[in-house]
């Protein structure tokens, strides 16, 4: 964001600058009115209602004290401005509709992805970053997650079922969104003979591969608490370790993409890996150099679903 004014002052910069300043600093608020509309189920009620909703036929549905209308205005006004739903009238009242980025919770769509927005805005995952100046001025190899808690983001799913649960269907949700590209890109897998999913989770990805490509051996690599309780077949197995030490080897390796229209949403992911699982998203130098310490003579990186791509490597 550039902060030049039109008549260059300095106290104009400044004005500019504290705007910049306190859109990041209250940005939590629009992802917590996303996650409070998701709760209550708002994209369902509008989708239902299978027409545009008004505010009292919305706070109707939801049973909601009268006291409690305006506040539902004002959140569903910041999530209209960002983009989450859209107005119209009805009968000179104003309504609600749906934009493809609310479309993804509804619930009874194989493209939900309301356990992300869950699973992402949980206190498990949000507490610990109370604890990064800690963090930071200790001389200790641990995640900020650890520093935070005690224990290993896998320890605490390991031991809270709950949670586990929560996880897993935020991984299957995420997968969901690959099926769509699938159908556009069966030709980059056609001639692959074995396939390993890297971070998998519990496999929603490579089974949709794996549906679509019987003959393909396919390999789900996750930590092991993750995978710990999938079955596979004949050509699709499940494996536990630790993506930073060692990969099973395979023709190719499904991962995440560096798609530079991604960028923003990258560096956060890629903190967010850092802070619970002291990991990384690599770039593609960073994988060039993986691959041809690994004994590789050349790759490919193919894109083929907004985060994911497909890396081939040859000996």
């Amino acid at each position: 964001m550039a902060f030049s004014s039109s008549n260059g002052s300095e106290e104009s910069e400044m004005y500019h600058a504290q705007i910049h300043l306190y859109k990041h600093v209250y940005n939590f608020v629009s992802a917590m009115a996303l996650k409070s509309v998701m709760e209550l189920g708002i994209a369902d009620i509008i989708h239902n209602n299978g027409k545009p909703i008004t505010l009292s036929e919305l706070a109707s549905s939801l049973k909601l004290h009268p006291s409690k209308i305006s506040v539902l205005h004002r959140f569903l006004r910041l999530l209209t401005h960002n983009g989450f739903f859209a107005k119209t009238k009805v009968q000179e009242e104003e309504a609600y509709v749906l934009t493809p980025p609310s479309k993804l919770l509804i619930t009874t769509k194989p493209t939900c992805l309301a356990p992300i927005v869950k699973g992402a805005l949980h206190s498990s995952s949000l507490d610990m970053w109370h604890s990064s100046k800690k963090w930071f001025t200790e001389d200790k190899g641990l995640t900020l997650y650890e520093t935070a808690t005690n224990e290993s983001f896998w320890a605490f799913l390991n031991g809270n079922h709950d949670s586990l649960i929560m996880f897993q269907e935020a991984m299957a949700a995420d997968s969901h969104m690959f099926k769509l590209a699938l159908k556009e890109c069966k030709h980059v897998f056609e001639n692959l003979e074995s396939l390993v999913d890297v971070g998998g989770g519990i496999g929603g990805v490579t089974k949709l591969i794996n549906e679509a490509f019987p003959h393909m051996k396919c390999i789900v690599f996750d930590q092991p608490q993750v995978v710990a309780n999938c079955s596979g077949n004949e050509n699709l197995s499940f494996v536990g370790g630790d993506m930073f030490k060692s990969i099973p080897s395979a023709d190719a390796v499904l991962l995440k993409s560096d798609d530079p229209e991604l960028t923003e949403l990258k560096l956060d992911y890629d903190l967010v890996m850092l802070t619970m699982f002291n990991g990384k998203e690599r770039g593609k130098k960073e994988w060039e150099n993986l691959i041809y310490e690994a004994g590789f003579s050349n790759y490919k990186i193919t894109p083929i679903c907004g985060f994911k791509s497909l890396i081939e490597v040859y000996p």
